[in-house]
Formats: C-alpha cells, structure tokens, sequence
C-alpha cells in the first residue's frame, strides 16, 4: 500500500501567553491519500485552519508545534528549517485562501503573477512559463485565457479570482492542496464552478486537497471523507454519507442538525395573505443608473459618459410583518436595491413607499430622522464602530431620535442587549471583542434601538458558521414576532430564504426575473435562470 501524501500525528499547537498557554490543536492526527479530498469542518476557532496553518509552516507568532509530526509523501517536514520550507510551499504544497483578492497583488497582472510562481519552481523560459500560466487558467476555467492573462486582479469578478488563485496553487504541479474556505463568500453558481474545478483537479492530477469550510454542503458535493473538529480536536472521521447520514458524536449532529435545508421544513413561514392585502412597503419601478465613464470628459464634450444600468424598473410588495427574500448572483442588484430602498443611495427612476412615506420625497435630513427603516449589513465589524463601545454604538440612535434621556437610555441598551440575547455588562466592551455572531447581534441590538417597523438585511448571515448562522435566523424569526418587524432579506443562500421567507425576488443583470410566494417559486421555477440557481444548491439529502 502507497503511503499517504499527508500524514499528521498528534500534532499539538501551543501559543506561549503571559497569563498562561493556550492549546490551540491537542493530537490532531489525519491521512490524506493521493488523488483524495479530506473536508475539515466545524465552528469558528474549532482548529481547522490552524491545522493547514502547522501543516504548511505558517503559524502566527507565538503559535509553535511543541509535539507530534507531519509526513509528506514519508518525509517528515515539520522539522524542516524555514529556507526549505519556502522551497516546499508552492512546489509540493499548493495554498488556496478564502480572499483571493489577499492573495493576489493588486499592481501586478495574473500573467505576471503566475508566471513569476512558475519560473521560481520550474526551470522554465519566460515563452514557456507564460504559455504554461495560460493553460492553467484554462484548466481552471477561465474564459478566453489568453487574451485576459494581461488583465488585473480588480478586473476579475469574485468567482473568476478564485479561479486564478487555484491556478497558482497547482502552477508547480503540488501533491498537495490546503483549500481554506474556497467558496465561503460566492453565490452558489459560482460556488458549484469552484467545487467542480477542485474536483476535476482532484481526479486528473490525482493531487491530495485538504478541504477546510464551515459549509457541509461543499463537503457532501466534493470530499471523500469529512474529519469533524471541535476545540482543537478531532471528534470523528469518515466517509462522508456515513457521517452525514449516521454521526456518532452530538456535536457532529448538532452541526448536521444546524444546516438549512432548500426543502420545506415544518416550522415554515405562514402562508401569504390574498395579494389584495394593504402592501407596508412598496417598490414600484426602481432603477438605477452609474455613470462608468470619465465625468471630467463628458463634462468637456458635453455628452453623458457610459451608463450602466445596475437595477431595471425592479417592482415587490412586501405585507406588514412579513419576509421578501432577494436573491441572485453577484452583480444582479441585489445591494444596489437594498441600498435605494433603505435611503442611502438615489434611484435614477422609481419609487419606495414605507408606510405610506415615499423615501425619496422627502428631505435628507427627514430620511435621516425617520425611524421606519434600518439595514443590518454582511459584515458587522465593518459596519460597528471600531472606536467605541457597544452602549454608545446601540445607544447613539437613540439619543440622536430623542427616544430616552439619561439614565432611561441605558436601561433602555441593557434591554435590546437582553432581546438579542446578551448580557448587558458587555455593553462596556469593543467590538473587536466579540466572535462574528456576537457582533452580528450587536448590529441587530443597534437596528432595532430606533424601533423601526422595517428593516433590510443585506447577507446578514453569510459569513457566519452554520450554527451561528442558525441562531442568528432563529433571533430574527423571534424578533420579528414580537415587534411585528418587516424585513427584506437579501441572501445567496437559498435555503436560508426557503426558511425565513414568505415571498422571493429572482434578481438577474438587476432584472427582476421571477416573484411570487416563496414554495411556488422553489418548488415549480419558470425562469431559466431560477432553475439554475436552484439545481446549483448543494443538498445533503443526495448524499449516496
């Protein structure tokens, strides 16, 4: 029998404090044979990219292996000195990160890139290098590889960078490829193309991939076996339909038990009123135009520049105290109207009526005291501010609308904190002192401060772990009972809006393609395009 490309043994990662050491990985031990993709889940800080971090000799100071070892293709490399181990990464161990774009240098072309990665671990001319990048992009998937080798990172979509990045990461022929997070951030379109692009590789190459998400869909479409991990343990190993279909472990079943499904469950949304029922918001013909030319051009010659045309006479109506899912690609228009229907951006035609109120009649300075909409966006950290503490982020909307005054309005934090269930003493701390869903929930508790009757939702959980994630939407579905909260919910996860959503909106190039009741849609699609993003949805019930 071959020995395994991978072998890891008791491998324990220790970080060096001033209050004492935290174990970061506690005998982690795994094979991962030729041609073989091994998917490592579970939670955030579980230890999985910790795991393809000691594995690759790339872990944070003070982070340090204090036993066990780590084999490749028989050779023992967590031994290696850090001039050897440069020499093995991108020669023998391909990378492949969750953000392309960190990856990737955004002054240098994909051409230049990958032929630099090429000519460093294989005696190759520039002519051949260059020849070799453009059959790597093509093997990845790119359309028209030779004409866009000269292009820049910022002229790739989402998917489209991924693509590049695999392309570096098999550039030298690796036997082994750390894939963290792959797919986290695309639509599932995009995700499907990545998964299939890994697999192919998988299967031509016979190239081992370590596998590492939080997303059990991915697994069940793409890996041989799943390791499941939890504190920086391992708590089981198999093949995948046996651990998907048969878990041992609660933890495993709890985060089985955590996924959405695109099928309907029984605690469904309720049915829809009759469409004669009065609309709480109502968008009729929304459209939005951005000038893509040289303003200072058209401004000289007299003319309009180019225009893009991001969302097209977009109409929904959403009932009071229900849920309008959004979905579609990336690029559809998806945030673009969640943007124009919130009050932040200008629609170039069209009107948003919340409550009667027509957003865009009335004055900025209105808009801004009006208390009927809020938005929670993708990623709350980015939307939290960083400076201060969580009572002044949470209490700001409050004071500025004169809804308290003293001491009411940290009596009145301490409660919204309570509601998105939080103890109110962390209203002392930053945000950066928070995981993901904690932060998600102060953003929520922030939302809710103005006691607005409708709010947006832009990806609010699309960056969160399938538990998280599950806790947020259960917090959601619970608020939204007891204040009668309308909310649009804009997802590329499909069975996040099968669960929440009583009406869907397919969004495709800001078109809005299909509306209507939310089984009606999933169940019998017409769109084309609808059918395609609905075959694209990984289904663990398909599991063999």
């Amino acid at each position: 029998m071959n020995a395994p490309v991978l072998s890891v043994r008791d491998l324990v990662v220790d970080f060096p404090l001033r209050r004492g050491n935290f174990r970061a990985l506690d005998g982690v031990s795994f094979d991962i044979a030729r041609g073989e993709v091994l998917g490592v889940v579970g939670e955030s800080g579980a230890g999985k990219s910790m795991t393809g971090s000691a594995v690759i000799g790339l872990l944070e100071p003070p982070g340090q292996i204090t036993s066990g070892e780590v084999h490749l293709s028989g050779a023992r490399i967590d031994t290696l000195p850090e001039e050897q181990m440069q020499h093995l990464r991108g020669k023998r161990i391909g990378m492949v990160m969750q953000d392309p774009l960190t990856s990737l240098n955004p002054l240098f072309t994909i051409g230049d890139q990958l032929v630099e990665t090429i000519r460093q671990h294989m005696p190759l001319t520039e002519s051949q290098a260059l020849e070799r990048a453009i059959s790597l992009l093509e093997e990845a998937g790119i359309p028209d590889a030779r004409q866009r080798i000269n292009a820049y990172p910022h002229q790739f979509s989402g998917g489209m960078r991924q693509r590049v990045v695999i392309a570096l990461a098999i550039a030298a022929d690796p036997e082994l490829v750390i894939a963290d997070e792959p797919t986290s951030a695309l639509d599932v379109s995009v995700q499907a193309q990545i998964i299939r692009v890994l697999k192919e590789l998988c299967q031509r190459r016979g190239t081992a991939i370590m596998l590492i998400t939080h997303d059990m869909g991915v697994i069940a479409q793409i890996a041989d076996r799943i390791m499941v991990m939890n504190a920086g343990k391992v708590v089981e190993t198999g093949p995948v339909a046996e651990i998907i279909r048969h878990p041992r472990e609660p933890y495993t079943k709890k985060l089985i038990g955590s996924i959405p499904t695109i099928a309907r469950s029984g605690d469904a949304p309720p049915p829809a009123p009759e469409d004669s029922a009065p609309a709480f918001v109502d968008v009729r013909g929304l459209t939005k135009d951005f000038d893509v030319g040289s303003r200072v051009i058209s401004r000289l010659l007299r003319r309009p520049g180019n225009v893009f045309r991001a969302v097209n006479d977009v109409s929904f109506r959403i009932r009071k105290g229900e849920t309008y899912g959004l979905v579609g690609e990336s690029g559809s228009g998806k945030s673009t109207c969640a943007r124009m229907i919130a009050g932040l951006i200008e629609p170039t035609a069209g009107r948003v009526v919340v409550n009667g109120m027509d957003v865009w009649s009335v004055s900025a300075a209105q808009r801004a005291r009006s208390r009927a909409v809020q938005m929670i966006f993708q990623d709350p950290y980015a939307s939290l501010n960083p400076r201060w503490r969580v009572g002044n982020i949470i209490a700001e909307p409050i004071r500025v609308l004169g809804l308290a005054r003293g001491s009411e309005v940290e009596d009145r934090v301490a409660d919204l904190l309570r509601k998105v269930r939080l103890d109110p003493v962390v209203m002392r701390k930053f945000p950066h002192e928070f995981s993901g869903g904690q932060r998600q929930r102060i953003a929520i508790a922030r939302a809710l401060s103005s006691q607005p009757e409708f709010i947006v939702c832009d990806e609010p959980t699309s960056a969160l772990d399938v538990s998280v994630q599950a806790q947020v939407l259960d917090l959601m579905s619970e608020l939204q009972s007891e204040f009668g909260l309308t909310y649009l919910l804009i997802s590329h996860n499909l069975a996040v809006i099968r669960q929440m959503a009583n009406d869907v909106g397919v969004l495709h190039r800001g078109v809005l393609v299909e509306s209507g009741p939310v089984d009606a849609i999933f169940d019998h699609p017409q769109a084309d395009y609808t059918k395609m993003l609905l075959d694209a949805v990984p289904d663990l019930a398909e599991v063999a």
